[in-house]
């Protein structure tokens, strides 16, 4: 049997249920919560890295509905919850750690000078417009990813892939 799917080959084979079966039994302790308030594109992507990082549950906030395309079906693997509200969201994050990604406000710190608990959820916001004012609020710390040329920010998508890689490093490896 070809199994086409893109998938490491400790999976090949496996219908979906098995493959989440099997993911579920080693997860990292990190989430993801993505505020949805455009109907972004990038929600797929985000959700294909955090299969990618084995998180524990994907969060989005606001509208249900994304781009599942660039998720490539990693959806199938993973916990997904949508909230219709912040205050729905908020109800499931006791005891972790809210870190917002977010470029454009003051009291934003680098990246790379956090030092990550286990216990964290990483927040992302849409890509034109970030993360509201009311949820930026809510989060227990706001960081940035330094840039080096002439534009202010990565795409959102690849501003999760980093936050992710930078959570693992320190946590996982």
């Amino acid at each position: 049997m070809d199994d086409s799917r893109n998938l490491i080959n400790e999976y090949k084979g496996l219908a979906n249920e098995q493959v989440f079966d099997a993911l579920e039994k080693k997860r990292t302790p990190l989430e993801i919560a993505i505020e949805n308030v455009e109907h972004d594109f990038n929600i797929g992507s985000i959700v294909r890295t955090a299969n990618s990082f084995n998180v524990q549950k994907v969060h989005i906030i606001g509208k249900k509905k994304y781009n599942r395309r660039g998720a490539m079906c990693t959806d199938k693997y993973l916990k997904i919850e949508h909230h219709a509200s912040i205050e729905d969201f908020l109800k499931t994050q006791d005891n972790r750690e809210l870190i917002a990604i977010e470029n454009n406000i003051d009291r934003a710190k680098p990246l790379n000078t956090k030092e990550f608990k286990s216990n964290t959820t990483l927040i992302f916001g849409s890509e034109n417009n970030g993360i509201t004012k009311e949820l930026l609020k809510t989060a227990h710390d706001v960081r940035f990813i330094e840039s080096f040329g002439s534009t202010r920010s990565v795409n959102v998508g690849v501003a999760a892939g980093i936050a992710m890689y930078e959570f693992a490093r320190q946590i996982i490896l």
